[in-house]
């Protein structure tokens, strides 16, 4: 329990004895200097190990009806009560967009789009490099990020009993299309339209993939959903003889994230961190989910100040624009950002966490992949999704007074996105999921009668305007001269339980700092 003895100004910024914040804070009865605003009870560092000296209370064991959507390329959502294999999508351009690879000093040939004349009808170029002259043995000597350790994790429902034709016919009802691969070709089956270009670019993404390492993915066939939430629910596929069905998901539509990634670099630049506005922001549509619409009582008013800034993003307007004012370096401009889900996980997510702010994570039912590579307190700050306001109040009262360490916090969530997310360890991680996938396949793929074979030149030359303009903006140019990253082990069972836990105590951590601030208020 927090000792309380009077009130007193903080004046000076812990961290480096500029004046930050003027709050009117209680003060710990305790002179450990550690303990002077009587919330901040531990080091940083400390946060990064499970907590030893204070009190914990079990993790609780996720619950059987867990579900893991595995979204191909950037979106595997994780939710409670679903499993929505939804390997969401290798929506490679959707979501995170398409970029070449780099290449080495050494020139490499290169083969751009080949577009016939209008009189006539668009062919495959048959010229392209069908192997990468890597032998398949090869294996790289660049581990991949940890994060990659999911992939088994994810594909964990279908170990014991492989894949059969008849699980991913039964992912056939709410697929937009099939998918099959085989000897380094892609072929489509397509069932119905999906929102927008969703599998248009996802299906590009694949055949960008299929550029960057010819003749190295297995042959695979597999079920496409390009909504947004998972269908598959786990509770309707319990027991040793579950055979739920395989399904991936795709993203919405974005620009070439290698692209975007050098454009929120410069923007990072720009505005230094102590030169941002000392606010939480968000901005984006709160009609799309309950747990937005909450949000935005947490608006700054007259009569309470949550030290946050919310806009409602108008996209209907934007579109109209141009989206002039929804450039992504332009917003890195708060010391704070905000993330919550919308309907299921939002794209907004990797575009905050770049920013090089500290992000204010409002606990998800929904996962990015990438983001179950992250912990609290080291790339992110956890908020509550139950006491919104009061949690980000004090998150900007912590931040403001730490600053330091939330720069520290903004700035390791920017290096990972900007290092592990680098699009080369994207199509890695596309190149992995896929082939494990397929090696639990017990069939072999086929290419389904009236299916249409795909490639670069069918998809983007009788395309016009901005949609060719992007697809020829992350057309890979020549094979990948180096190997994928070496895909990392399996979590051993007890080493799975030790990273929740860590993840898990550092999430206490701030809850009991949240605690101990709010009874000094009163």
């Amino acid at each position: 329990m927090l000792g309380i003895k009077k009130k007193y100004y903080v004046k000076q910024e812990l961290d480096d004895d500029k004046p930050s914040i003027h709050g009117r804070i209680k003060r710990n009865n305790n002179n450990d200097q550690n303990h002077q605003t009587g919330f901040c009870l531990m080091s940083m560092l400390e946060l990064q190990k499970p907590i030893i000296d204070t009190p914990c209370w079990p993790v609780k064991k996720a619950a059987a009806s867990t579900i893991i959507a595995v979204f191909l390329i950037t979106v595997l959502m994780v939710s409670v009560g679903w499993l929505d294999i939804s390997f969401s999508g290798v929506s490679s351009y959707q979501n995170m967009g398409v970029g070449s690879k780099s290449t080495t000093a050494r020139h490499k040939p290169e083969f751009p789009l080949e577009c016939s004349t209008e009189n006539q009808t668009q062919t495959c170029r048959r010229d392209y490099p069908t192997t990468t002259g890597i032998p398949p043995m090869n294996t790289s000597k660049v581990e991949c990020p940890s994060f990659f350790r999911w992939i088994h994790e994810d594909l964990r429902h279908w170990k014991q009993t492989g894949i059969s034709r008849d699980m991913i016919e039964g992912a056939r009802k709410t697929a937009h299309f099939r998918l099959v691969i085989v000897k380094g070709k892609a072929y489509v089956e397509k069932y119905r339209n999906s929102i927008q270009t969703r599998d248009k670019f996802t299906l590009w993404g694949i055949l960008q993939l299929l550029r960057m390492y010819p003749g190295r993915l297995p042959d695979l066939e597999l079920m496409f959903d390009c909504d947004d939430r998972p269908v598959v629910r786990s509770r309707d596929f319990q027991g040793p003889n579950a055979r739920p069905p395989p399904l991936f998901r795709a993203e919405t539509n974005i620009r070439p994230w290698r692209n975007v990634l050098k454009e929120i670099k410069k923007g990072n630049e720009r505005r230094k961190w102590k030169e941002r506005v000392p606010y939480a922001y968000w901005r984006g549509n709160p009609s799309v989910a309950p747990t937005r619409k909450d949000l935005m009582k947490c608006n700054a008013t007259d009569k309470n100040n949550w030290n946050t800034l919310l806009y409602v993003q108008d996209w209907d307007r934007e579109s109209k624009q141009g989206f002039k004012q929804s450039n992504l370096e332009d917003q890195c401009t708060h010391r704070y950002k905000i993330y919550t889900e919308g309907w299921a996980w939002s794209v907004s997510e990797k575009y905050i966490l770049a920013c090089d702010s500290m992000t204010l994570y409002v606990r998800s039912r929904f996962y990015d992949f990438f983001i179950r590579g992250m912990q609290p307190l080291q790339h992110y700050w956890p908020i509550s999704e139950n006491t919104k306001c009061k949690s980000l109040k004090f998150a900007v009262e912590w931040g403001n007074i730490h600053p330091k360490k939330a720069q520290a916090i903004g700035e390791a969530a920017g290096k990972f996105l900007h290092e592990d997310l680098k699009m080369d360890n994207v199509y890695d991680y596309m190149f992995h999921l896929l082939n494990e996938y397929a090696q639990l396949l017990k069939f072999e793929p086929t290419v389904p009668p009236g299916s249409v074979e795909l490639c670069s030149e069918t998809m983007a030359c009788p395309r016009t305007g901005t949609w060719k303009k992007l697809m020829v903006e992350s057309l890979v140019m020549s094979p990948s001269d180096v190997t994928p990253c070496g895909m990392p082990p399996p979590y051993e069972p007890q080493e799975l339980r030790d990273f929740l836990e860590t993840k898990a105590n550092s999430t206490r951590q701030v809850e009991m700092w949240e605690s101990q601030y709010w009874l000094s208020q009163y």
